[in-house]
């Protein structure tokens, strides 16, 4: 677009010094937590903490925070005073990071790249800011639509860096802008690309349905007037960004030998979801959703699709299906969804993939995964939300978990009962019973409401994130060779950090939070009926005692695992042969532990 033409109107000095400050907050709050900085306790007040922390040029960061479980803190936005040695111009959040630089613990290389995702995610969310919906408006509205309302992970606070993508770029396929896109196909020979699939989907039957009778004619007209066998080819979706800034000049002597041939775009619309390069049909939505590598750095990885977990994804679906159809608690008492990866394709690289420890990204290029719909998986009566939903604040303060709450004629106790009700059962199943865990954080986990009240919940993501455990648990010993040597196997600590992590620190953590800030419900009653929910699935199961001892939720401490000091201080921006895994710096107290023997009063956690 001309210069003159690009929308700026979001980004009023109002809005920046709102989301600079909302940024700032986000910041200290983390990286407290994070051990990034040890402020200095001034004094206490009615469970108040006031704060203070010297950067190395003198800059001085005053601030309150409330302390909470799992040695967190809420740090309030109004607090922050920022006294300077000099004035500058730089927005506060930046300052931050440059006076954390100068602790000498970042490179150079690192803090500037942060910068521009700092960047980034603060222009991002000045259009958040100014395009924000109720809480109200969101408890109406479809889960498509819903996914492009959230803010970002709630944790990282470079959550929108997106490096890759130009301004251009994230107008059009930001999820929060929610515009629709037609997906781009190409033609892919078989010589170079591979198509897998569940038994029972074979790959024709796959192309009438995401393709139409007419548009698969169409394609198949392009390549007879090519010159070319449509039958050696596969007809493969690929996103547009992705065409024209990887795949043209990485895979152009494929092009120019006619093994990749670009066809045109779909008739169907899709909306981005949170992961950016998933993508729902709205058109028709029982179809597939669609999830593309997108090369750009989100967050800890590049956006890319695993090549030999893609490969392996439609295997990884029928092991998980397998076990729900034949384990009645998950089937018929919790009533598990598992949205399946029914279908990929994968083209490697013929010349990175040669080439011993190339960096990651180029490994990820060109794929496709389909996922089952998720309007397949629920009844008429039930409404599927993503469960980051439940962090969501809306401008005037409103929380989205207080409108259902208050929708739904539960107490704020009945109604988080029902909620860790739906949520843990089925988790602390597979996890127990079989070794294996998901992913289920805020993305990946859909809670399936009805009447506004949690029933339910549906997993999603086995590509990346189903994992199991390293033990020889003969629930494993049929696993394929392959599945054993592409999944990632995890000793019993690490194997309980994706429930511990995924879910408690890093969404129930915040949730907690929010209900005692708003609803006056304390975090402590929170995890205590957390706790309540785990013994309870245990009492249920007591032939599974050693596999509880095995994979302890109720240890005093575990590892703490690091999001922030990863890129800051570990990883960096190195461009390694594997995707980094999460940081780990000391250990972090456990809520189900301190629930035992406190009451409601917060334990008190000062930095010295």
């Amino acid at each position: 677009m001309k210069i003159n033409e690009t929308p700026l109107h979001m980004l009023s000095e109002k809005t920046w010094k709102e989301a600079d400050r909302q940024l700032l907050a986000k910041m200290l709050q983390e990286f407290m937590y994070e051990e990034i900085i040890m402020p200095t306790l001034l004094k206490e007040k009615e469970n108040v903490q006031f704060y203070e922390w010297h950067d190395k040029k003198g800059t001085v960061y005053q601030f309150e925070a409330k302390p909470r479980l799992f040695d967190s803190f809420q740090v309030s936005v109004e607090s922050i005073e920022v006294i300077k040695v000099e004035e500058t111009e730089i927005p506060l959040s930046l300052a931050l990071l440059l006076s954390i630089q100068e602790e000498g613990k970042m490179t150079g290389s690192t803090a500037g790249h942060l910068v521009k995702e700092y960047l980034h995610t603060l222009v991002a969310d000045t259009h958040l800011e100014g395009k924000a919906k109720s809480s109200e408006q969101l408890t109406e509205l479809d889960y498509a639509e819903l996914e492009g309302e959230m803010t970002g992970h709630p944790w990282i606070t470079y959550n929108k860096g997106r490096i890759g993508f130009g301004y251009d770029d994230y107008l059009e396929y930001a999820p929060e802008q929610q515009r629709k896109v037609n997906l781009s196909w190409i033609a892919v020979h078989q010589n170079i690309g591979s198509f897998h699939s569940i038994e029972r989907l074979a790959y024709r039957e796959l192309l009438t349905q995401e393709l139409g009778q007419a548009k698969s004619e169409q394609f198949k007209k392009r390549l007879k007037d090519l010159g070319v066998t449509e039958s050696d080819y596969y007809f493969m979706p690929i996103h547009e960004w992705q065409w024209n800034n990887m795949i043209v000049s990485m895979f152009a002597a494929e092009i120019a030998k006619r093994e990749i041939i670009p066809l045109g775009e779909g008739e169907d619309d899709y909306l981005p979801q949170q992961s950016i390069r998933t993508f729902v049909n709205v058109t028709n939505k029982d179809h597939y959703h669609v999830k593309l590598p997108i090369s750009i750095l989100n967050t800890l990885v590049h956006r890319g699709l695993p090549s030999e977990r893609t490969v392996i994804a439609p295997e990884v679906t029928e092991f998980m299906k397998n076990i729900l159809e034949h384990d009645s608690f998950l089937k018929e008492t919790c009533r598990l969804g598992l949205l399946g990866e029914v279908a990929t394709m994968n083209v490697d690289h013929r010349a990175f993939h040669q080439l011993k420890g190339v960096p990651y990204q180029y490994l990820e290029m060109l794929g496709v995964v389909w996922r089952e719909s998720i309007y397949k998986e629920v009844q008429g009566d039930e409404n599927p939300i993503t469960l980051a939903a439940l962090l969501y604040v809306d401008h005037e303060g409103t929380p989205f978990v207080s409108k259902l709450i208050e929708k739904s004629g539960l107490t704020v106790e009945q109604w988080v009962h029902k909620l860790t009700n739906a949520i843990l059962p089925p988790l602390l199943h597979c996890l127990y019973q079989y070794g294996v865990v998901f992913s289920p954080h805020g993305q990946n986990t859909v809670l399936v409401l009805k009447d506004s009240i949690p029933e339910r919940i549906i997993m999603k993501d086995f590509v990346d994130d189903v994992n199991i455990s390293d033990q020889p648990l003969p629930e494993l010993a049929e696993l394929s060779s392959e599945m054993k040597e592409v999944l990632r196997c995890e000793p019993p600590e690490g194997l309980t950090q994706f429930i511990f992590t995924g879910l408690f620190i890093c969404h129930f953590r915040y949730l907690s939070n929010i209900l005692q800030e708003n609803e006056q419900f304390s975090e402590h009653r929170f995890w205590s009926i957390v706790r309540e929910e785990v013994l309870s699935y245990q009492a249920k199961f007591p032939q599974l005692q050693e596999r509880f001892e095995l994979f302890d939720l109720f240890r005093p401490t575990f590892t703490k695992l690091t999001l922030n000091r990863n890129r800051m201080f570990d990883y960096g921006y190195e461009d390694g042969d594997d995707r980094p895994h999460a940081s780990e710096h000391g250990n972090v107290a456990n809520a189900l532990h301190e629930v035992i023997s406190q009451n409601d009063h917060v334990k008190k956690r000062v930095f010295k």
